[in-house]
């Protein structure tokens, strides 16, 4: 009996003792009521209540939280469905508005966030919503911070995690990329023999580009040596020549021309008769050889008469 009016004072003090005063952390603000009605924010530090009076009603985290977005089911712009989920992160800006602006506003947050997603995913195809992730974040971020303004609160970003297609999805996604797979080696191969094909008759033009340029050129080079030898040798004619004509002019010269030239078609003539086998002699020739055939036939009738004559 002496323990329980001691302990009912210590529980009484006890509540006296923290309705008087209260201890608010760094990390966040209290929203202090008095008599129901809004008296003001308290900051961090120590403060003083009236108690059974004043009363520490919301207490907001002032740091900025993660709110874990639950999967959803989206239909994509192609009408496939996708399970979509991701992360939201926001910070409390006004502690007033969050207390008395909306009963819970993460839930809220969470809630704008799957809906918005949903609206977003529609807008795309299923391709899209692969390498469209950072737009749709950018979108998702824009429709609930504009929502949420008068909830004091500030989305961040948001973040997509997971974009699960049905199975079915995937097998057909994964037959499609191994057609494309096959698709792209079978152009790059064909590209590559067409590339060679290129090649070789590039060559093979450039080869005969190559010999007939060097057949012109060598055409080129026996005509300007013909050219030359042809030069060379009139030359030497016309030297020769003038050196006959000037000699011709000297005291028995013309008589040495006339002679050198008799030698020369006597020599000339007489390699004409030793290769062939009929005789060809000038008109002159002829008549000689007939008189000597004439004069051998007399001599013979005349030695056989003689031989007559003595028997």
């Amino acid at each position: 009996m002496f323990w329980t009016p001691i302990l009912i004072g210590l529980v009484v003090l006890y509540f006296i003792l923290t309705r008087l005063f209260i201890i608010v952390e760094m990390r966040e603000e209290v929203i202090q009521e008095r008599l129901g009605k809004f008296k003001k924010n308290l900051k961090p530090g120590f403060h003083f209540l009236v108690p059974f009076v004043d009363r520490p009603a919301y207490r907001r985290e002032m740091r900025e939280q993660v709110l874990d977005v639950p999967s959803q089911t989206c239909i994509t712009k192609d009408n496939i469905e996708v399970a979509v989920d991701g992360l939201v992160y926001i910070k409390v800006m006004d502690a007033y508005k969050a207390s008395y602006g909306i009963s819970n506003y993460q839930a809220a947050a969470i809630n704008l966030a799957q809906t918005t997603m949903r609206s977003e995913v529609g807008k795309i195809t299923l391709d899209d919503t692969f390498s469209e992730r950072e737009k749709m974040n950018e979108n998702i971020v824009r429709e609930i911070d504009k929502a949420a303004d008068p909830w004091g609160i500030k989305v961040l970003r948001y973040e997509i995690k997971n974009i699960r297609p049905s199975n079915e999805i995937v097998d057909t996604m994964e037959k499609q990329m191994e057609a494309e797979r096959e698709k792209r080696a079978e152009i790059t191969h064909s590209e590559g023999f067409r590339q060679a094909r290129i090649n070789e008759s590039e060559g093979e033009q450039r080869s005969q580009v190559l010999l007939s340029e060097g057949a012109r050129q060598k055409r080129i080079n026996e005509a300007v040596g013909k050219a030359k030898e042809i030069e060379l040798i009139a030359t030497a004619t016309a030297n020769g020549i003038n050196r006959i004509a000037e000699a011709m002019k000297k005291p028995g010269g013309e008589l040495a021309v006339k002679t050198k030239l008799v030698e020369q078609y006597i020599n000339q003539f007489g390699q004409i008769l030793k290769q062939s086998n009929i005789s060809v002699l000038p008109t002159e020739t002829a008549n000689l050889k007939t008189f000597f055939e004439g004069v051998g036939k007399v001599s013979d009738h005349t030695k056989s008469n003689e031989s007559k004559e003595g028997k």
